[in-house]
């Protein structure tokens, strides 16, 4: 899971495994698997670099209910 801020300021948590691609025009737009469509304040490389700490951080602490 990732933090991001919506236009209005409001901080909203999203799964960035749901995430299916990144643009810029001019506001940052994040397009969901289900093709629902999310605009956030950060930039697409501030999305970009918390989407990839979110993946190394899934394969630094597995899941701990699994053993």
């Amino acid at each position: 899971m990732i933090q991001l801020t919506r236009l209005d300021g409001e901080a909203f948590i999203l799964n960035a495994d749901l995430i299916k691609y990144v643009e810029q025009r001019p506001d940052t737009f994040i397009t969901l698997t289900s093709n629902d469509r999310i605009v956030v304040g950060e930039t697409p490389d501030e999305v970009l670099e918390r989407a990839i700490d979110y993946q190394r951080n899934k394969r630094l602490f597995p899941d701990s209910c699994s053993g």
